[in-house]
């Protein structure tokens, strides 16, 4: 079958480990099932996975994706939940969680293999390039939100990076669900784009807001880390799922964290309950996933040379 994978790792050149073509068919194993892809969306894990974080050269060849919407074997229109090992169905109780592309091929690729609980029926609400969207970058932004920040609605949000993943999706569901969202980009474009899909205000990074916030959706990391801090009111919450921009601020911020009772909460992915409600919500309020391009999987090099550019706002979505 054919497929975009990962053939080689290089940390400083990661395109130049990806390949398209033919790769083996899914194996059979009980538990599991095989999917046909429709759709597929690319996130910052694939690129992260061509340098060899989270894939060692031991595991090469390695078909990348972590994200799918298709049709599974009894006909039904499914998503995949890309967390394996969470319930220990189809991999065992003491296997420890991973993400697709880590341990097991993903989903770039015509068919994929999943354990049955990690499938869940698509919404006929969705098309299959949207719902292809929602469980990494989507669910990640959700489960900021809703679990880990404990925001409701009528309260502020700071979103941080408008145009990627994670920070797009906070921006739609923090206004689908009634929440004060102002966000930040570098991008004048980037910015009128977030006011459009519900920001009440877009600013330059570090600008200061018009007013404190009670959350901050950080993906960024060290560039936004000390701005994300001095935004919070006090006993607000940042929580922080990446650090596109590296991992080691220049300032902690110690003295503001602890003197004004604020919460640094990590959050990472998603579980497949969140999932569920996720696809609900968006079935149920209209929200559909902001998606920049949509290509075929043979032009798949396109849409990774796109996202490593920053060249986008919203998904990249495969088609097969």
């Amino acid at each position: 079958m054919f497929a975009a994978y990962a053939a080689r790792i290089d940390r400083d050149q990661p395109l130049s480990g990806l390949e398209l073509g033919e790769r083996p068919e899914p194996e059979a194993r009980p538990g599991w099932t095989t999917v046909n892809v429709k759709a597929a969306s690319l996130n910052h894990h694939d690129l992260w996975s061509l340098r060899g974080v989270g894939l060692g050269e031991e595991s090469l060849p390695m078909i990348l994706g972590c994200d799918a919407a298709g049709i599974d074997e009894d006909g039904n229109e499914v998503v995949v939940h890309s967390v394996i090992g969470q319930s220990g169905h189809g991999v065992g109780p003491d296997e420890p969680r991973s993400i697709l592309t880590e341990r097991y091929q993903g989903t770039f690729a015509e068919r994929v293999a999943v354990p049955s609980w990690n499938v869940l029926r698509k919404p006929k609400e969705l098309s299959f390039e949207e719902a292809a969207c929602l469980p990494t970058a989507w669910l990640t932004a959700y489960r900021m939100l809703f679990t880990n920040a404990g925001v409701r609605p009528g309260d502020s949000v700071l979103v941080q990076g408008a145009g990627g993943g994670v920070a797009t999706a906070a921006i739609v569901l923090g206004a689908a669900a009634g929440l004060r969202v102002l966000a930040t980009s570098r991008d004048e474009a980037k910015r009128a784009r977030a006011v459009e899909l519900g920001a009440e205000g877009a600013y330059e990074p570090g600008q200061r807001l018009p007013r404190r916030v009670d959350a901050v959706i950080e993906t960024v990391g060290a560039a936004t880390w000390s701005h994300s801090v001095k935004s919070l009111k006090p006993g607000g919450t940042l929580v922080i799922s990446g650090a596109t921009s590296g991992p080691n601020p220049e300032a902690t911020e110690l003295n503001r964290i602890f003197f004004l009772e604020l919460k640094v909460v990590g959050s990472t992915m998603g579980g497949k309950d969140e999932l569920e409600d996720l696809l609900s919500f968006c079935a149920a309020r209209g929200v559909r996933p902001v998606i920049d391009t949509v290509l075929p999987l043979d032009r798949a090099r396109e849409g990774f040379e796109k996202m490593a550019g920053g060249d986008l706002f919203g998904k990249v979505v495969l088609t097969v």
